[in-house]
């Protein structure tokens, strides 16, 4: 091996979400096979398991850690020892607090993902504690992947989606059945009209734009939104530009960011930090590299921006007064 950081994929999940299959599919792949060893480190037992003849054939070891106090850079570091793998496979367990995931510094995450049964979605986030756990689960994770859609109708997976984007709103999310991936791109499902001008986004609806606009850009590219915003004014930022953007609640008190959008605006110099407006604006394409500071920017929340790819081109700026609730509330599941 070289002294290079070896490679780390991690699949986070309640119990019988489908990590292990998702698993043992991936490690059978043509495309994933490797010559040296792959380590997997289990975090907890489902009924699905790692066959002989398949670890044989890809050269594939299988480690069991049973409790998080045993989770440590030097316990990994030990099996890293043991086996020299070539990468390594973790299957977090669901009711471990993802905070606390500690890897050793010759090991980096290559990728992270998410895997959730959708006939128990409810349960897991319409509970205090659970949502908790699992907003940890798939906030800095790229792919979500909501497994047993079968007999859930179209609008309720409209609102799953929803519910994980305001956690995650830079997460793929991937819906199946038992016949394959289910379609959840259709305009008609969205809460406003976008062939208006401008498409007007109240309340929640401009969380909700917020999030699709990563998934669907060409939708919105040319067209003007107007919302009432917030002005923020990250220091050093440049002349000449402004973000807007609402504090969004995605699970608890605990998880609320800010959703912002770069907006470029001639007059954005005589703006002061706090403000409200409404703006109108016109979606256009562009490139936005002076990022403000990702913390700190909301009562201590962080912040998600667009500004790769679109930019904001200001049409009509409006001062507003400030709403009775700055945040907007997506915890409601429905």
């Amino acid at each position: 091996m070289s002294s290079e950081q070896k490679p780390v994929y991690v699949i986070n999940g309640f119990l019988e979400s489908g990590k292990t299959s998702f698993f043992t599919y991936t490690i059978g792949q043509p495309y994933f096979q490797t010559k040296g060893v792959t380590l997997v480190i289990a975090c907890e037992e489902g009924t699905v398991g790692y066959g002989p003849k398949l670890m044989k054939a890809t050269h594939t070891v299988k480690e069991d850690i049973e409790s998080l106090d045993e989770f440590t850079p030097a316990a990994l570091m030990a099996l890293d020892a043991k086996y020299n793998p070539e990468r390594i496979l973790i299957e977090w367990n669901g009711m471990w607090d993802f905070r606390k995931f500690r890897i050793p510094k010759k090991w980096m995450i290559e990728q992270e993902l998410t895997t959730i049964d959708a006939s128990t979605f409810p349960m897991y986030f319409q509970n205090g504690d659970l949502k908790s756990l699992l907003a940890e689960q798939i906030r800095g994770t790229e792919l979500i992947m909501v497994n047993r859609c079968d007999g859930i109708d179209h609008k309720t997976l409209i609102s799953y989606k929803r519910n994980l984007k305001a956690i995650n709103p830079n997460a793929e999310i991937i819906f199946e059945d038992k016949d394959g991936e289910v379609d959840t791109a259709e305009a008609e499902d969205l809460p406003y009209d976008i062939s208006r001008d401008p498409i007007e986004l109240d309340g929640i609806n401009y969380a909700i734009w917020f999030q699709d606009i990563f998934d669907h850009p060409d939708w919105y590219e040319g067209k003007n939104i107007r919302f009432l915003s917030s002005v923020i004014k990250p220091f050093d930022f440049p002349k000449g530009y402004f973000v807007s953007g609402r504090p969004i609640m995605g699970c608890c008190a605990n998880d609320i960011r800010v959703f912002g959008n770069v907006v470029k605006y001639d007059g954005a110099d005589e703006l002061k930090d706090g403000d409200y407006v409404y703006l109108t604006a016109k979606v256009t394409p562009g490139e936005f590299d002076s990022y403000p500071k990702l913390e700190n920017m909301w009562q201590g929340s962080y912040m998600v921006v667009t500004g790769q790819g679109m930019i904001l081109q200001a049409e009509k700026v409006e001062p507003a007064p400030a709403p009775a609730d700055p945040v907007l509330d997506f915890t409601n599941p429905q």
